[in-house]
This record gives C-alpha cells, structure tokens and sequence, in this order.
C-alpha cells in the first residue's frame, strides 16, 4: 500500500469508502456511520460526493464517464491526503469505476471498500431526486452507464428490507473495527 503523504503509511488514518448506484443510502448510512463514530470518540471527517462536488465549484461538471472517473479521483485524492495525516475519512460516493477502486487500493491508507447492495425495484421506489424515471437522462450510473462495481469489496450490505441506515452503518462499523486491531473500541 503505498503512501507518501504528512503522516505517511503509519499515520493512523483510514478511509471508509461506501458506494453504491444513486439512492442506495449512501449519504445517510454515512452519516449514521460518522455519528456512531463520534460516540465512540472518534473524530471522523465525512466527505459526501455531493456536498464535495459543491465545496469544490464542481456542480457543472459533466455526467459523462470522463467527468465522473475525473470526479471520482478528485475524492480519492481528497480522501487520501486527510488520510495519510492522521484522519478517519468516510467517503460517500458512487465512482463505481474499476480504476477508481484500484488507486484507492493501492494509495489509500488502511482502505476499507464497503458497496452498498440494494436492487433497482427499491432504488426506483425511494427515487427523491427522479433520476430513475424514463422522462430522466440516461447518463445515470447503472442506467445509461455501466456501473463497475468492486470486485472484491471489504464488506457488501444489503441496505433496504430489514436493514436500516442504523443497522448498516453499525455493520460498517464493527467489520473496521475487527479488521483494525488498533481502533478504538
């Protein structure tokens, strides 16, 4: 794993990369993720795709695969230099793409993919943002765009029926810690 940032390879930091297509409960497992975190004393950064889009001006960036694999780097990248200094990073992203996934597991310090798992019939029902309905352009990942999801992920969950954002982020949180011997407990 390589890392040459402030704080390098031993720093302590970590990043928690959760995926998944548009409605999945990225965000809100994030979150949820980040808050049970904060109890245990952790002092976690969240970086939502979103929200980073708009910190960084980068709301008029294009959709196509180019603009998004560009996106994407930009929250590896992000991630990693918060990482190697000394940071608990959870990233909330789609960047379902291989090459995306790849640099992380090969730059990011003590990486941690997790994919959120939840079939299109569901997605479609919490759609909030319409981005599933046929009126909807196709540059949407999964849809118009094929998703490349991880091959190997560190944990897959199943984040809709009897798993709620609580549940997931919960599962989340004990896969790390049992992967991490020195995390807090």
């Amino acid at each position: 794993m390589g890392t040459t940032g402030v704080g390098g390879a031993d720093s302590g930091g970590a990043v928690i990369w959760v995926t998944g297509l548009a409605e999945a409960g990225k965000t809100t497992v994030a979150r949820e993720l980040v808050r049970q975190l904060l109890q245990r004393g952790r002092q976690p950064i969240l970086l939502d795709g979103n929200e980073v889009r708009t910190a960084l001006g980068m709301m008029t960036s294009g959709f196509d695969r180019e603009s998004r694999i560009k996106t994407s780097m930009t929250y590896a990248r992000l991630s990693q230099l918060l990482a190697e200094q000394g940071h608990l990073v959870v990233v909330a992203t789609i960047s379902l793409f291989h090459e995306v996934q790849r640099h992380n597991r090969e730059n990011q310090p003590d990486y941690f993919e997790v994919l959120l798992d939840v079939p299109v019939e569901e997605l479609k029902r919490r759609d909030s943002k319409g981005i599933y309905s046929e009126n909807e352009d196709k540059d949407v990942v999964g849809i118009g765009q094929s998703a490349e999801f991880p091959t190997d992920p560190d944990l897959v969950v199943t984040n809709y029926g009897d798993v709620d954002p609580k549940a997931a982020a919960t599962m989340i949180r004990l896969a790390h810690e049992q992967r991490l011997p020195s995390a807090v407990a």
